[in-house]
């Protein structure tokens, strides 16, 4: 995909990797929607970007709401006359162990990574299609979503959807000229467990949070939100579907290939 000229938006805008991923996309040309909750985070990276000479519009959104969405893609349309690039990357992550997690914390974790992307994909998709200049779609999900993990339950949920919704939804867009990338990181030190703390309306004694260092001994190399923005314009660039970001997942999915393989069991 040639990324310069064209409009990228980005939901999850206002820090860590959607931060990231605006100044990266925006250094090869791109302009910039930024859509967050954050209203005080949008402005500031949307200033960053415009300093630098950098076209960005930030409006405030939540990804949850239909009417939100419907709002960001009008005014992104409207500013600069369509969409190239959606990426869906807001989200949240509450840790904990499942059968503790309140109802309503499971519906919260749904409504942010799952259904809004489905809002997303349902906003921009089809007037990526009515303008018929092709277009490539970026959902952030997790290794979460690739691999079970404990203490991750709800998040890898919910991130399992999001890799399942990707990868039908490629297969639909691409004879429309449409593209499709999953990124799946694994740890980024991006701020996230404590944002999701204060978003979070069922926060309670049972959510579990760790630091840096404690992450980095559950799940190995700690990577910047910027090397993950590397990789995400790389692979938009070359049309990964798949965009992991740490060596160490590739003995991680290894084990999941082999264990599916012996579950095969013969006659």
């Amino acid at each position: 995909m040639d990324l310069s000229g064209k409009v990228a938006v980005i939901t999850g805008g206002a820090s860590g990797i959607g931060a990231a991923m605006a100044h990266a996309f925006g250094k090869q040309g791109m302009k910039i929607v930024l859509a967050d909750v954050d209203a005080a985070g949008l402005e500031k990276v949307t200033g960053e970007l415009q300093a630098q000479g950098i076209a960005a519009l930030g409006h405030v959104t939540d990804v949850r709401q239909t009417d939100s969405m419907r709002a960001l893609a009008d005014a992104a349309c409207a500013r600069f006359g369509a969409v190239h690039l959606l990426c869906n990357n807001a989200g949240v992550c509450p840790l904990g162990e499942m059968m503790a997690a309140p109802l309503e914390e499971w519906r919260f974790v749904m409504d942010v990574n799952f259904w809004g992307v489905v809002n997303g994909v349902r906003e921009f998709v089809p007037r990526m299609l009515a303008k018929g200049e092709g277009g490539h779609v970026l959902n952030t999900a997790s290794m979460a979503g690739l691999v079970g993990m404990q203490l991750f339950g709800v998040y890898g949920a919910s991130k399992f959807a999001v890799v399942g919704l990707s990868e039908g939804l490629s297969r639909e867009l691409k004879p429309q000229g449409i593209g499709v990338s999953v990124l799946c990181p694994m740890v980024v030190d991006t701020g996230l467990l404590a944002s999701t703390a204060r978003l979070n309306p069922t926060a309670s004694d049972a959510v579990v949070t760790l630091d840096k260092d404690q992450l980095q001994q559950v799940a190995g190399t700690v990577r910047t939100p910027e090397q993950v923005a590397a990789r995400a314009v790389a692979g938009v660039q070359r049309g990964d579907f798949y965009i992991l970001t740490h060596t160490e997942q590739a003995e991680l999915l290894r084990k999941r290939s082999q264990r599916l393989e012996s579950a095969f069991v013969k006659d």
